[in-house]
């Protein structure tokens, strides 16, 4: 007999709400939710495939643990036996930076992927952090670090209410938003253009979410940053800068318009390709509009100006007023966020802390850039120990990292590797000890990281649809026992964990003066805590001390997780609004509009001016039933459209006499591969493009459907030394390419 299930969809931003149909434990079915308070029924391919992803035939169910040189079935016991063997004596001997953690895209796709690393590294003490951020929206955390005081302060673009969106290197119709968590991304921009609203699209392709604009700007690949400081330049120029409500929190205007007094529209046309009167045009529109965003992603990010385009999204936003007002720019205000604090000046952000060993890349946000792991595992130059074990959780880098060859050959030369990963692949295949979690299915949900992005503030959180299946472990308890055999306490109760983490949180909060258990006992406290296990009682705590909590009594009608319990499809909290100055923590308690360490890299965008592409660049690309390299596995999400092949506009592939479909070869600084032709006028002259994420066809790794069609790796073109100076973010768009017909 067949019974239904409500969750939410792990398998992008969107956080859309599902309901699963299941048959004993296996899901067969998943639509989505049409009484969810925040996607309202909405849902996609990826999520419509839930049931595949869970029952992948292909996911690990017990732990498998090397020996002899070969990766065998273990116990659970013997595999974080093994953990500790592995992980302890490289800390003791070498030192705690000797021991990389690298964190992947999933982990904020999970409860315990929020929960527990913070703790592994609080617990480490290693600077070696490496993330997928820094090969993605690092540039955003450290602009919006630079201006605001806080990275991860990032206002997102008030979908539901704006007349005027500017996206730039953003295709959501692909991708489902990012940075903006936004169920129905497609709705809400067909919404829009409903209401007479204006939606531009700045983007070398023509994609699906460029054909449904008023307006596309094919950009040359790169220059985000020189069309943002052009149209900033005409705002001052043309006397349209507007602050409006925002001129008392805002400091540094004037200088700013000194600093961009080089970036006039003609100055910057050659370089970006966009006619001087259109740059005027965007300027003059964006601030005509009653209400207005600007909103740049990955596509903006991954280029060698990241973090500035990143600030200049913001700039633009903050000089036509529509930051922190309805319809333009708002900070979101998660229930799991810190409950608000009187406004007035913070510590500010700081970058490079520290640096990394070999090539002196400064830290950002804590983390060192994932294109700097190989060598700070096979280099043995430089103060310090190198990398000898890493802990590698939700990751793939061979496949999202540059230059995947000479990282493949570094992680086989590790020590000890420790992953947790449900699959064998391109990374995992190297782990001395793989520590896979259960499908979704078996796992509660509640997105603590994306519901600090999302465009309508509210609060949902799903239990396990299925059983945890007798031999599997839950996630958050694996990630507990490797915080314990990782920091010399295995063995001990992993409860203790949260337990610890509760007492923590719990003795600050009383001590706070603004919080609302403030000279409160804290063991009291902890014991009116509700939840069947570590996790839900963690989760019930943030929700009680956070901005919509009860504050543990003090607020009767504030949230707790018995009240979001009982409203199992969400609760509604409301639009977004304006909450400046509150969300400020720079050093002056206002916006910062011209940080120093912006102002030091504007020279190298002034040099940009005078850059002009010669030859091919590349860019990458992404379809709407991938994410990444997570669900080339899954039958029902591969094949059709979702191909690895190479873009190319009918006049580059006819001056190179190359033919749709035939085989050509890609050359870049970092390696070349091969792939087959596409051609497409969907791509700008000049430009070509290979999706990121493929690459299946390594030995060792067991992802069958994957290997059937592998693809190639496009970072593979890369050789990890262009970086975004300031975020340390790999340059993944714009760089050169040759090709080479192949027989």
């Amino acid at each position: 007999m067949s019974r239904t299930a409500l969750r939410i969809c792990p398998l992008c931003e969107a956080t859309c709400g599902l309901t699963l149909t299941i048959e004993g434990t296996r899901v067969t079915k998943a639509r989505g939710d049409r009484d969810d308070v925040f996607s309202k029924g909405f849902i996609c391919p990826k999520g419509a495939s839930f049931g595949a992803a869970d029952g992948d035939p292909d996911r690990l169910r017990t732990p498998l643990v090397r020996e002899d040189g070969e990766l065998r079935e273990a116990t659970w016991e013997e595999a974080f036996d093994a953990v500790a063997a592995g992980l302890r004596p490289v800390v003791e001997e070498h030192g705690p930076h000797a021991v990389g953690v690298v964190l992947g895209n999933p982990n904020v796709h999970t409860m315990a992927g929020a929960l527990y690393p913070p703790v592994l590294l609080a617990g480490l003490r290693t600077h070696s952090l490496f993330t997928a951020s820094t090969v993605d929206q690092m540039p955003k955390h450290v602009s919006s670090g630079l201006l605001y005081g806080d990275a991860v302060a990032i206002p997102v673009p008030d979908l539901d209410r704006t007349d005027h969106l500017l996206l730039l290197g953003a295709n959501p119709l692909e991708s489902n938003g990012s940075l903006c968590t936004a169920p129905d991304f497609p709705g809400k921009l067909k919404a829009l253009k409903a209401r007479g609203g204006t939606l531009t699209v700045v983007d070398p392709r023509r994609t699906r979410t460029a054909k449904l604009a008023d307006r596309h700007v094919a950009i040359r690949p790169g220059t985000d940053a020189l069309l943002l400081a052009a149209m900033a330049y005409v705002l001052f120029e043309e006397r349209l800068v507007d602050l409006g409500e925002l001129a008392p929190h805002v400091q540094g205007v004037g200088e700013l318009a000194d600093a961009l007094r080089d970036f006039t529209p003609e100055a910057a046309s050659p370089s970006c390709d966009v006619p001087a009167d259109v740059i005027r045009e965007l300027a003059r529109e964006l601030a005509a509009a009653p209400t207005a965003a600007v909103y740049g992603r990955i596509g903006s990010c991954t280029v060698p100006h990241g973090t500035l385009a990143s600030w200049l999204v913001d700039v633009l936003n903050i000089l036509t007023g529509n930051l922190d007002r309805p319809g333009g720019a708002l900070f979101p205000l998660s229930a799991t966020d810190k409950a608000p604090r009187p406004a007035g000046p913070g510590r500010g952000f700081a970058l490079g802390r520290w640096h990394s060993r070999v090539s002196g890349h400064p830290e950002a946000k804590g983390e060192l850039p994932l294109s700097a792991l190989a060598e700070e595992i096979d280099t043995a130059t430089g103060e310090g120990s190198p990398v000898r074990a890493l802990i590698a959780v939700a990751t793939n880098p061979v496949l999202s990292a540059p230059d995947g060859d000479r990282l493949d050959k570094a992680l086989g030369s590790l020590d000890f590797m420790v992953s947790v990963d449900p699959y064998l692949n391109e990374t995992s295949r190297h782990a001395h000890v793989v520590l896979p979690p259960p499908p979704p299915s078996q796992a509660p949900h509640f997105d603590f990281a994306f519901n600090a992005f999302a465009v309508h503030n509210q609060v949902r959180y799903t239990r396990a649809a299925v059983p945890l299946e007798p031999g599997r472990m839950a996630e958050t308890e694996i990630l507990a026992r490797l915080v314990l055999a990782a920091t010399g306490m295995h063995g001990a109760d992993p409860a203790a964990v949260d337990t610890l983490v509760v007492d923590q949180t719990l003795g600050k909060a009383v001590t706070d003066p603004h919080a609302p258990v403030h000279g409160r006992d804290p063991g009291e406290l902890a014991a009116a805590l509700t939840g069947d296990s570590g996790p839900e009682r963690r989760l019930d705590m943030m929700l009680r001390l956070g901005p919509y909590g009860d504050g543990f009594g003090a607020r009767p009608d504030g949230l707790t997780l018995e009240k979001v319990l009982a409203h199992p499809h969400g609760i509604d909290l409301g639009p977004l609004g304006p909450r400046l100055p509150q969300p400020l923590k720079t050093r002056s308690g206002k916006v910062e509009l011209l940080p120093g360490p912006i102002a030091g890299d504007l020279p190298r965008l002034r040099e940009a001016l005078r850059e002009r592409s010669e030859g091919l660049v590349l860019i990458g690309r992404r379809h709407l039933r991938s994410n990444n390299s997570w669900l080339h596995n899954v039958p029902a999400l591969t094949g059709g459209t979702n191909r690895c092949t190479l873009h190319i506009h009918p006049e580059d592939a006819e001056r190179l006499g190359l033919t749709d479909g035939a085989p050509v070869r890609v050359r870049g600084a970092g390696g070349a591969v091969t792939a087959p032709v596409e051609v497409t006028d969907g791509i700008r002259r000049g430009v070509v493009s290979l999706p990121h994420g493929w690459g299946h066809d390594r030995p060792g790794t067991r992802m069958s459907h994957a290997a059937l069609d592998p693809g190639v790796n496009v970072n593979q073109l890369l050789d990890g030394s262009l970086l975004d100076p300031l975020s340390g973010n790999a340059v993944l768009n714009g760089v050169p390419v040759e090709l080479t017909r192949t027989s």
